[in-house]
């Protein structure tokens, strides 16, 4: 423990100087009163108390703590308006042992982030969110916010804030305590120096709690906002007292003591492949096959318009891949149009985990019309596959660092008397053109991801046609 002097003096958490105030600053963009300058204080000192410097990702959202990546020599992450939770899941999910914190006011947490907040608290995501409630929107100019009180007066509430036409303040203290799997949610405040104190205490617990890998931990802060209440800075700790404690009573909702057992091994990661292919084909799972080597990862883009099966063809290659032993990703994008509208798909194959979904550079592109050619033609990777639906495609490509092929999909799929599976010629000449993935496996998947068992086996034989075209066009 640090000693009295050092405790209440500048943390080395904190840079010698504040850049986002130019040269040589050492105060903080904080207004005068500002309750965000103390409990970022707190924060610090913990930090340094726990020697966890060198592990903290500190999380900062739009608000009036979005420039604290300016003060703490930390890890630091820029996020969304009230995608915080959203960011920690994924920096837990990735590292392990990561201290997370999560710092946000109530317009961004209580307002725009309310779900994602839930939701991770409802996960019990091992993180520790420090949530700043002066009910109101500080850093835009001073409008009513989740946790405004009834009559208070903002910018968009000049006459008060009315229950009947704006509801009641939100508790999210109450509201985050009741839900089974956060260990220690409290809520504390600045108005007087013993609830400065007693919120240094809560800081503290809440990041020791997730050193210990307990679980989630949530400190709501009761803090004053002189600026937009029209206050001077002890009339705002005043209003602290008199008002917001009266209406967000303060005290420990939750907290689990400190010898609760903590699962040796805490469940940080999404379900596994086996599962996800259940989910995604929607029947059992197959033997999957196992790989001692590494092999190369591949990255697809499946273009075309609505009605051609452009998903439904990702969906068809993702799950031969999860049934070969890969990790992968399906990411569809489709406009509002229920056809006739631009779609594609992005899936990625990889035995490593896969950090984004997004392709960006496709290995190989799968064009079922020619709009489609036109928009990701020059994002394919140089030596890649270019491989077209000729029925519908007039032009050839321009590149000439791919392999391009051309393949009548949808007169194919009309000789079949299933105008609906140009999709199954496509992927079925795309795993034979490439290789990477065995026809058989595509049989296999077909029953599981086209579900119709009414098209089963014409989606089948199109697969062998398909299989002899490019036999007979000396393609294979």
């Amino acid at each position: 423990m640090p000693d009295t002097n050092e405790k209440f003096g500048r943390s080395s958490v904190f840079y010698d100087t504040f850049e986002r105030r130019g040269a040589e600053e050492k105060s903080t963009h904080y207004c005068p009163g500002c309750g965000h300058g103390t409990v970022q204080k707190m924060i610090a000192a913990a930090i340094e108390e726990f020697g966890i410097q060198d592990r903290t990702i500190f999380l900062s959202p739009v608000g009036c703590s979005v420039f604290a990546y300016y003060y703490f020599d930390t890890g630091n992450i820029q996020c969304s308006h009230g995608r915080s939770p959203a960011v920690a899941t994924g920096v837990r999910r990735t590292l392990r042992d990561a201290v997370i914190i999560g710092y946000q006011g109530d317009g961004d947490l209580a307002g725009i982030g309310l779900a994602e907040i839930i939701h991770a608290a409802s996960r019990g995501e091992n993180y520790s969110v420090f949530f700043i409630n002066n009910a109101i929107y500080g850093m835009t100019g001073g409008q009513m916010a989740p946790t405004t009180l009834l009559g208070q007066r903002t910018l968009t509430s000049p006459n008060g804030r009315d229950q009947f036409n704006d509801g009641r303040p939100i508790g999210m203290a109450e509201l985050i305590s009741v839900l089974p799997a956060p260990v220690y949610v409290e809520r504390c405040s600045l108005s007087t120096p013993k609830q400065v104190l007693k919120t240094r205490l809560a800081v503290r617990k809440a990041l020791r709690y997730q050193i210990e890998r307990k679980g989630f931990s949530f400190v709501e802060i009761l803090s004053p906002c002189p600026t937009n209440w029209g206050m001077t800075p002890i009339q705002a700790r005043t209003w602290v007292t008199e008002h917001l404690e009266t209406v967000f009573k303060l005290g420990r909702l939750k907290d689990y003591d400190e010898d609760v057992p903590v699962p040796a091994d805490p469940v940080l990661h999404p379900i596994d492949d086996q599962q996800m292919l259940t989910l995604l084909t929607a029947g059992g799972i197959p033997t999957v096959k196992t790989s001692v080597e590494k092999r190369p990862s591949r990255s697809f883009k499946i273009g075309g318009f609505g009605g051609q099966g452009v998903l439904s063809a990702g969906e068809l290659m993702a799950a031969c891949a999860l049934s070969e032993g890969y990790r992968v990703s399906w990411l569809p994008s489709y406009g509002p149009e229920m056809r006739g509208g631009s779609a594609n798909a992005s899936v990625i194959c990889s035995d490593d985990p896969i950090g984004s979904p997004v392709v960006d550079t496709p290995d190989v592109l799968l064009a079922m019309n020619g709009p489609a050619l036109d928009a990701f033609e020059h994002t394919v990777a140089p030596g890649g596959v270019i491989l077209v639906n000729s029925s519908v495609v007039n032009q050839k490509t321009r590149r000439t660092d791919v392999s391009y092929y051309a393949v009548p999909a949808t007169e194919m799929a009309k000789e079949a008397q299933l105008i609906s599976a140009a999709n199954v010629v496509m992927v079925s000449a795309c795993l034979a053109v490439t290789g990477f993935l065995s026809i058989q496996t595509l049989r296999e998947s077909i029953p599981r991801v086209l579900r119709k068992k009414a098209f089963l086996e014409r989606n089948l034989g199109l697969v062998d046609a398909t299989i002899t075209y490019l036999q007979q066009q000396e393609i294979i």
